[in-house]
């Protein structure tokens, strides 16, 4: 299908005039919550708006970025693979999107221009901040991927006093050195480090629906009873580690929070309202992961 008989195509299944599209997009899509995020904002806000689902192979990514803004959309949410890809594909980036070297909103501006932005890091912030927790100075990362660096940055650029631990040592120390800041602690180490710490959070896929996982009741029994737990997975919503952090006494703040305000920046760009979180938003994520 060609660009016009696309656009066609939306015609016809829009006569009253197209509403203000947006979509996710990454390879595959199978755990995805977004549509129901940025739908269910536009039916609360009464917005004429549709946020879609668009699997997007690694080949075809930036053949359909351009695609999908010449059809009119305001943007793409961007996830697995795609982050680094997108980076490089806008012409434009924020801040925090420098500061991770990755993109996971792009806002399609009037004039052709593509803006990169990465919420990651922020919305983990707000996620804490939500669940009442004052940010602890010590704080230690689990993982050093393109989830970790966003995270990362965002904790430094808060102040925090920054440690990360990675099973491969070299990409932790290459995530310091990108970032400009924080130390590195060994995998084997960092348990018995664990009680200088305020904050840990795991960045990596252990404790992930099929993943494999850890023993983190003996870990956390190191720890001090002040230590805050997160865990960025929300796939299960208590994972392993917070099921070891409740078990403990401690405090856990899951992965959906950091899910919904990574989300808001992109939806106030697209649909040009500023979204809230509610309880009843977070009830109907809820009932689509148990």
């Amino acid at each position: 299908m060609n660009l016009a008989d696309a656009k066609a195509e939306l015609a016809a299944l829009f006569p009253q005039g197209q509403p203000i599209l947006a979509a996710v997009t990454g390879w595959p899509l199978a755990y995805t919550r977004s549509p129901i995020l940025h739908n269910y904002w536009c039916a609360a806000y009464g917005i004429d708006g549709l946020y879609l689902r668009l699997p997007l192979a690694p080949e075809r990514f930036e053949t359909g970025v351009h695609a999908l803004q010449a059809l009119g959309f305001a943007g793409l949410n961007v996830t697995i693979p795609h982050k680094e890809a997108a980076y490089s594909l806008a012409g434009r980036h924020t801040h925090q999107a420098r500061r991770a070297g990755a993109v996971n909103t792009l806002v399609f501006s009037p004039d052709g221009t593509i803006l990169g932005d990465c919420t990651d890091g922020t919305g983990y912030l707000d996620s804490l901040d939500q669940a009442g927790i004052t940010l602890p100075r010590k704080t230690l990362v689990l993982g050093a991927g393109g989830a970790s660096r966003a995270v990362c940055a965002a904790l430094l650029d808060a102040g925090c006093d920054l440690a990360i631990a990675n099973r491969t040592r070299s990409r932790a120390q290459s995530l310091v050195e990108a970032l400009g800041g924080g130390t590195v602690l060994d995998w084997q180490e960092w348990p018995e480090a664990l009680a200088s710490f305020g904050l840990l959070t795991n960045t990596t896929s252990l404790g992930m629906a099929g993943q494999e996982t850890h023993d983190w009741a003996a870990t956390l029994a190191l720890a001090s009873s002040d230590l805050v737990v997160s865990d960025i997975v929300y796939m299960p919503l208590e994972t392993p580690l917070l099921a070891a952090a409740r078990a403990r006494g401690l405090k856990g703040v899951d992965g959906l929070g950091m899910l919904i305000n990574q989300a808001r920046p992109g939806f106030a760009a697209w649909f040009g309202h500023e979204p809230q979180v509610d309880d009843t938003l977070r009830a109907r994520l809820i009932e689509t992961i148990d």
